[in-house]
């Protein structure tokens, strides 16, 4: 049974990376045909068990590929056509989960039940925000004006006027697949509320079982928040309780992820074990106390319908993500087994919590969550199942606690490349302070009218923060390095089941040879002469690197999105670290323009950065954080392992001269022998007849990066036709509001036969141009397709 699961699991997995669904005739042709052999092999082939195991794997292997195609097909099929992107469409709906409060508004998933619009066809289940200036969730309490969105509440029903695009959003090498999750959360369309007078609530109340779990979760979130007020780890408490994330500053997070203790944060497997484990004790005392109860029903029996009651519950209310979905099935199918008196073995109940959880959710295979929740259990059952010996309680604690830190760290360092080197430590202190002292104090007065347990639970959580700050602190509190090769994994996880093998098997200390391929393999290094421009999606805006044999540089960093997101931290810093550039020979902050510097102060923190060429003021907060500035001019320019970067604009003496931000932008050109790219930001007509008359010549470029994103501002004429490049990149995001690029812009190039490539569609662009030899393009969609991704 365990390898017929594992079986279907791959089957699931592999459905998942397929660029197609595949064709349904040929599908069950080839199923029926792997179910005719098995039947042929079963009735004449009796003495080849090995055989038919291997058919019946394949039946397995088959069953989860078309499960999940048709659970695909299905979702698919729920779509917004795409006549339909950008226009007004009034609907009827339910806020359908808790609102997200951002300081540009509020953002919240809505069910539609009515589409008022005449042919206008939207998904059932959309992701809507409704902008603001200033978003008060106090203002539940008062009665207004019914267009204020700070009054919205989970299972309303609400008429809005809509405007409605397809699932998209940034593709790049490890970086967060936001489609994919849009899929796996049934969100069908994004976009924006109208600011209409037709915009009003219908209903205070839809009374669904959903909507009302979803209510209780939105009540509960506005309780910590009055009680706690605006306390440092309110939002950290109110993760905990419903598993709301979004509020928790990232300087927290970040504290969490350097000490490793950022799985306590999200509603982990262990809360909900420990919450269950708590209520099945104290059930089964008070069962026992009643002679009539204990003849109508066995007390173990009764502890185990209120643990699973109680496991479910806490699931449920804080969010029923992964982790806890996996506990809440392994713990009923551990109830199932005291019930009817059959204990099972514990890897058969993970294997069968993992086939629950890829039927209910085959795209959980895509979550990091997933893996890292099975795999820790793994572990722990591997590490505890089956030993000889009794261990002090202690003991075995950290010796489970460090077997899970190194079990992980293949996963870790393949999906995040890094893993936390004080985590061991933290967590023995953190585990028993946040499962036995926080959670409980803040779930008793979460629904309970009583403040005092969680004033005492932010306080508690306040003394953990000091220390934990302490421990994030250390300058090797995280090991960052390069993505892992895939088959240097598996050989990792052998050497890890090596290591944590029972006493008895020799030389277990050899495993850590095979953990050696994981940290010392590395690409080999471009060649003398060869530079690789990789232009990353950051959507409306611009962030690329530039790489040389020995030396790296970052060209414009992306947007700042919010106060606390923005592209350096999302895209770039990813990027760098899954291609082992751990510290940066120089960035280029072109001009001062949020989409192209909004980012740079997350790559200033994340990475060493040698010096900061710009056009920004010296006084600009960006150029104030250690990091030697620089001013661009016209005349610099270094070379760096044989290929040459040259500044082409703006003149030194514009910096005393009044002009527009675009202007003064930073024109580099990068030339690796017959090869030469543009890099040429924001600029707008008047810099670019500035740059013809100071020598056309030297804008001749193979590949350039369009000014200004293809405005009509830009790209006059006269420029395209000095340019003449053989690659135009448009650097714009999807559907963006100001209509970048321009049809006329892309007719110019277009008439010049130029590959035109955007990144919005073709996702991160990499370029290799070699000294000698012509260029090598991959685009990350094109290269990595998946059946859910619109181009």
């Amino acid at each position: 049974m365990r390898f017929f699961i594992i079986a279907f699991v791959i089957g699931v997995a592999w459905l998942q990376q397929q660029a197609s669904l595949p064709n349904w005739s040929m599908l069950l042709l080839l199923l029926l045909t792997v179910v005719s052999v098995g039947v042929l092999l079963r009735a004449f082939v009796r003495k080849r068990r090995g055989l038919r195991t291997i058919v019946v794997l394949l039946l397995a292997f088959g069953a989860g590929l078309i499960w999940a195609a048709w659970r695909a097909d299905l979702r698919l099929a729920d779509e917004l056509p795409t006549a339909w992107e950008g226009r007004d469409i009034q609907v009827i709906g339910v806020v359908a989960a808790l609102p997200q409060f951002t300081e540009r508004g509020v953002r919240f998933e809505f069910d539609v039940e009515q589409v008022v619009t005449p042919q206008a066809k939207v998904p059932q289940h959309i992701q809507l925000t409704w902008f603001t200036r200033a978003v008060d969730a106090e203002a539940y309490e008062s009665e207004g004006a019914h267009l204020n969105p700070s009054r919205l509440r989970a299972g309303e029903r609400w008429q809005f006027i809509l405007r409605l695009k397809r699932p998209h959003g940034t593709a790049n090498p490890n970086g967060f697949d936001y489609e994919a999750w849009l899929l796996e959360q049934n969100i069908r369309a994004t976009g924006y509320v109208r600011k209409e007078p037709d915009n009003f609530r219908l209903n205070q109340m839809v009374w669904r079982p959903s909507y009302l779990i979803e209510r209780a979760r939105d009540s509960v979130a506005l309780r910590l928040k009055r009680v706690l007020q605006d306390g440092a780890y309110s939002q950290v408490l109110t993760a905990l309780a419903i598993g709301d994330q979004h509020g928790i500053p990232q300087t927290q997070w970040r504290t969490f992820i350097r000490t490793g203790v950022n799985h306590l944060i999200s509603i982990s497997g262990l809360h909900v074990t420990l919450f269950s484990s708590l209520v099945f004790i104290l059930s089964q005392a008070l069962w026992r106390r009643s002679a009539r109860a204990t003849q109508w029903l066995p007390a173990r029996k009764a502890a185990v319908l209120f643990g699973v009651a109680a496991a479910l519950a806490y699931a449920l209310i804080t969010g029923f993500a992964v982790p806890a979905q996996r506990t809440l099935y392994m713990l009923g199918i551990v109830a199932m087994a005291l019930w009817f008196d059959r204990l099972s073995s514990p890897s058969r109940v993970l294997a069968l919590a993992l086939l629950v959880v890829v039927l209910f959710d085959p795209w959980a295979v895509l979550s990091p969550g997933f893996w890292l929740s099975f795999g820790a259990v793994g572990v722990i059952f591997y590490i505890v199942s089956a030993r000889i010996g009794i261990e002090k309680p202690w003991v075995q604690a950290l010796r489970v606690q460090g077997a899970v830190t190194l079990g992980l760290v293949p996963i870790m360092l393949l999906l995040f490349q890094q893993v936390s080197l004080v985590s061991p430590v933290a967590n023995a202190i953190a585990i028993p302070v946040i499962s036995y002292l926080v959670v409980p104090l803040a779930l008793l007065g979460a629904f309970l009218p009583l403040d005092f347990p969680l004033q005492i639970a932010h306080e508690i959580m306040a003394q953990l923060m000091r220390l934990l700050e302490w421990f994030a602190q250390a300058p090797d509190a995280i090991w960052q390095q390069h993505a892992p090769p895939f088959w240097t994994i598996g050989i990792a996880m052998a050497g890890i089941a090596w290591m944590l093998a029972p006493r008895g098997l020799p030389a277990r200390w050899a495993g850590v040879c095979l953990l050696l391929p994981m940290f010392l393999w590395v690409s080999p290094p471009l060649p003398t002469g060869t530079v690789q421009l990789t232009v990353l999606d950051v959507g409306q805006g611009l962030a690329l690197v530039v790489r040389t044999r020995q030396h790296a540089l970052v060209y414009d960093t992306g947007a700042r999105y919010t106060s606390e997101v923005d592209a350096g931290a999302r895209t770039v810093l990813p990027y760098l670290r899954a291609s082992g550039i751990k510290a940066l020979d120089g960035l280029v902050i072109s001009h001062a323009d949020n989409d192209h510097s909004g980012g740079a102060l997350s790559v200033l923190d994340g990475v060493p950065v040698a010096w900061l060429l710009s056009s920004l003021p010296l006084e600009h907060h960006i150029t104030q954080q250690g990091v030697p500035p620089i001013q661009c001019g016209v005349g610099q320019h270094w070379v760096w392992d044989g290929v040459t970067f040259e500044v082409l604009h703006p003149r030194f003496d514009s910096y005393a001269e009044k002009h527009k931000s675009n202007d003064r932008g930073c024109v580099l050109r990068v030339i690796a022998g017959q090869h030469s790219f543009l890099l040429a930001a924001d600029i707008e007509a008047k810099s670019e007849r500035e740059l013809l008359g100071r020598d056309a010549q030297a804008l001749r470029a193979e590949v350039l990066i369009v000014p200004h994103h293809g405005s009509r501002t830009s790209s006059t004429p006269d420029f395209v036709a000095a340019v003449q490049p053989a690659l135009a990149i448009f650097t714009v995001g999807y559907r963006n509001r100001f209509h970048h690029p321009r049809p006329e812009v892309v007719e110019r190039y277009r008439a010049l036969n130029a590959q035109l490539l955007q990144s919005d569609s073709a996702g991160a662009i990499e370029i290799l141009a070699p000294s000698q030899g012509p260029l090598a393009i991959a685009a990350y969609r094109k290269q990595n397709p998946r059946y859910w991704r619109g181009f």
